[in-house]
């Protein structure tokens, strides 16, 4: 039972260390794609996948092998590594409390708008560079390319996707000219931004960019749930790790389990007195 938790560290450190590999692989394959959509996941799989690596090749090489030092790394890189995860979980569930859609009367899609999500994801999706990447990757993906051959009763008895709805079409309250494709009167700023070029549609309106950060929380919810699972499975790693280093730094000093490695007392100060005292009365007696 001494060796259990190295066993189990190394054999667990020993499959990462080969996920990793795909992971790094994939990134590596992405860089050299054209599409926006993967180059956007290239460098946080890099990290990811080298991340992995080294914490697993440190945790493999520990355990097997007995090297305490770098199963210290090990464990110094996974007390990170928790509070890194819990942090993270903490915050997705907070900017993942707001928003959802709409519903519209008579359809059953429902409609999505931007003021619904928090502070912190309405600035982010805001931000020029940030949208321009997630508005090529939109038109990459031909998502709005499905509706083209919809008819209105379509419209009417078929749901949507939150970014087919935000991106793909005008906002249903919107009243337009049967003759020409303007507005008659004042309403939502989005059906001034609606054209019906395909390239064009509704990319730039808000409705578009709730319907994607619509996308993003559903996404990051169900990865803060996961990441819950995630930390308890981390922290049971974390304490066998613990055994693991106690086993290779017993067995760096050569001395079984409970040894006794005492090998000097350093005599009290009264000791020699006593001794001295004590051969006196042998000699008399």
């Amino acid at each position: 039972m001494q060796r259990f938790s190295n066993t189990v560290i190394g054999f667990l450190n020993f499959f990462t260390l080969l996920a990793s590999i795909p992971i790094i692989g994939a990134g590596l394959w992405m860089a050299r794609s054209t599409t926006t959509c993967q180059n956007f996941f290239q460098t946080p799989l890099l990290v990811i996948g080298f991340v992995v690596l080294v914490i697993s090749l440190a945790g493999f090489i520990g355990a097997c092998f007995h090297v305490a030092w770098a199963l210290w790394v090990y464990l110094v890189i996974m007390v990170f590594l928790i509070a890194f995860l819990f942090g993270l979980t903490i915050f997705g569930f907070v900017v993942t409390g707001q928003g959802g859609g709409v519903e519209v009367p008579g359809r059953v899609y429902k409609e999505y708008h931007l003021q619904r999500y928090s502070p912190w994801l309405r600035n982010r999706i805001k931000d020029p560079q940030y949208w321009s990447t997630i508005r090529s990757c939109i038109l990459g993906s031909k998502t709005c390319a499905k509706l083209a051959f919809w008819t209105p009763l379509d419209y009417m008895q078929r749901d949507m996707s939150p970014i087919q709805s935000g991106c793909c079409k005008p906002p249903t309250a919107c009243s337009y000219n049967e003759e020409a494709v303007t507005v008659t009167v004042t309403q939502d700023p989005d059906c001034y931004s609606w054209n019906n070029a395909p390239t064009l549609l509704c990319y730039d309106c808000d409705s578009c960019k709730a319907g994607v950060l619509e996308n993003i929380r559903r996404d990051w919810h169900n990865i803060s749930v996961l990441n819950v699972v995630v930390l308890v499975f981390l922290i049971s790693i974390y304490s066998i790790g613990c055994c693991a280093f106690r086993n290779a730094r017993r067995a760096q000093t050569d001395y079984p389990h409970g040894h006794n490695r005492m090998t000097k007392v350093k005599p009290r100060w009264d000791y020699y007195c006593w001794r001295w005292w004590y051969n006196k009365k042998e000699e008399l007696f």
